[in-house]
């Protein structure tokens, strides 16, 4: 697998899923390693000194007025990993703690925070050995960076903490044996550089848009489903009405439908007695429109932020300053995971009327709850009630958390972002949407086969298939929860998406 250099400016969204799920291996590029020696020196120079920097020789917090001698650097940034390490929670997946270890060696990459390169070097040897620290998920307020989870992830390069390695629990210390390292000794600045940035938000949201991208394709598959076994009308999706209200999404969800039901008997019919559908149908490209939109605009904030210093105070080495900001105040990315959550969720509320609608023989005009034997078998009955508990779910998860703000730190802290929470209540939604599609599209499939037989797309032909070369047609009651299970791995793991598009081209 090919190698990602880092360089603290060009990191893509899609590097870090390649490092979180794949285990691509990670370097630090020459370029980087200088940039980041130039800011430590300066460090060096405010230390001998003896000049007063906050977090380099302040303490922190409201403790900025405590000034702290030349001796107790090294103790001071200790000490503040040590205690800012009150994480609570289950641990965070692998995945999401391996692109926090990611974005936060390139945050530090790109030589604003006055750390050594060898610090990155621990964080890059611990991901390309498969160590990786274990991080509480709750604790973080997504203000002066995502201090407590940070602070977790840099225990371990101090030989202490918890870490996993290959399935097991183990002791920082024994993970440095693993990883071939000797406990890092924190220099000024390091232990602040270490753990005030954004990352954990950063890296559940790169993530999280990432599935939200393949989640709102798959969508699109599933609406067109559905029109092809409600015998829709795909005159709806004709690029003139598009034209005429030319949101960038709303056109681009149109010619995924049309992409996908082209050169079936839906594509060309004109209306007949019904010269319209339900807004479930008629309005996706409305309303799935809208959503492409959000998740383009979260993937710009994200790819911003993942390349950005964001710790405090900032160095700058070409003018020989040192300036306290705020950049590791999460807002930009609270607003926009929560605006990613709310987005993704309707997908899911989209998806689950159309359930609805297939399973009630008054709009779909098939046998109630898509069974040919109704009363002694219940049919798909039951999943219509999974979706319905799934959509109500996601509408308390989608209440904003960036609204929200505890001041902390005596106050001196007296606007928090709550980044965090919105990140994982994003991340919750999508999981929830997919399963939504999976049962739709499980739905969908049992319609087609029950109703009238007319020539599919290519694409919906595809999707047909690929769903029915892993489920079977219901012909009477089966215990369902593996059919759902399947369905769902299908839209996660990306294959009915990838299936689809390699029949009818990429859904740009």
């Amino acid at each position: 697998m090919n190698s990602i250099g880092l360089d603290g400016e060009s990191l893509s969204i899609e590097q870090v899923v390649r490092v979180a799920r794949q285990h691509a291996p990670v370097f630090l590029e020459p370029a980087a390693r200088l940039s980041m020696e130039k800011s430590h020196r300066m460090v060096q120079r405010i230390v001998a000194e003896k000049q007063v920097v906050y977090g380099i020789t302040t303490g922190f917090g409201k403790f900025s007025n405590v000034v702290i001698s030349p001796a107790q650097a090294e103790l001071l940034q200790k000490n503040l990993v040590m205690s800012h390490a009150v994480g609570t929670g289950e641990p965070f997946d692998r995945e999401i703690v391996r692109a926090v270890m990611l974005l936060r060696a390139n945050t530090l990459a790109k030589g604003y925070s006055g750390v050594r390169p060898l610090v990155v070097e621990y964080l890059l040897q611990l991901l390309n050995r498969g160590v990786h620290p274990v991080v509480p998920e709750q604790g973080s307020v997504g203000a002066s960076g995502d201090l407590a989870p940070l602070a977790h992830v840099t225990l371990v390069l101090l030989g202490l903490g918890e870490a996993e390695y290959r399935g097991k629990r183990i002791s920082g210390a024994k993970a440095l044996e693993v990883a071939g390292l000797p406990p890092l000794t924190l220099q000024a600045k390091e232990g602040l550089a270490l753990t005030n940035g954004t990352q954990v938000m950063g890296a559940i949201g790169c993530l999280a848009v990432y599935d939200a991208e393949l989640t709102a394709k798959t969508a699109s598959i599933a609406a067109a489903l559905a029109v092809e076994a409600l015998d829709g009308l795909a005159i709806a999706f004709d690029p003139r009405v598009q034209r005429v209200r030319p949101h960038a999404g709303q056109v681009r969800c149109a010619a995924h439908l049309r992409q996908l039901l082209a050169g079936g008997e839906i594509a060309t019919r004109s209306a007949g007695p019904r010269v319209q559908d339900a807004y479930t149908l008629r309005c996706t490209p409305q309303v799935h429109g809208a959503t492409l939109d959000a998740i383009d605009y979260v993937r710009d904030v994200l790819e911003i932020e993942i390349n950005s210093a964001t710790d405090n105070p900032l160095l700058f080495p070409a003018e020989g300053e040192v300036i306290s900001g705020g950049n590791f105040h999460g807002q930009p990315l609270a607003l926009a995971l929560d605006f990613l959550g709310m987005a993704v969720a309707e997908l899911g509320s989209m998806a689950e009327r159309r359930v609805a609608r297939l399973l009630d023989p008054a709009t779909s005009g098939l046998p109630a709850f898509l069974t040919t034997h109704g009363g002694l078998n219940s049919g798909l009955m039951l999943t219509q009630y999974t979706a319905a508990a799934l959509v109500s779910e996601n509408k308390v998860l989608a209440s904003p958390a960036c609204v929200d703000s505890i001041p902390t730190s005596a106050n001196q802290e007296d606007h928090v972002s709550m980044g965090p929470i919105a990140a994982r209540k994003a991340r919750r939604i999508i999981r929830n949407v997919q399963q939504i599609l999976a049962i739709q599209l499980l739905c969908a499939a049992q319609a087609i086969d029950l109703g009238k037989r007319h020539k599919m797309g290519r694409g919906t032909a595809r999707a047909y298939e690929v769903i029915r070369s892993e489920i079977p047609f219901l012909d009477r009651d089966r215990v369902l929860y593996p059919d759902l299970f399947k369905a769902l791995e299908l839209v996660q793991s990306g294959r009915l998406l990838q299936a689809v598009e390699d029949e009818v081209g990429v859904l740009e």
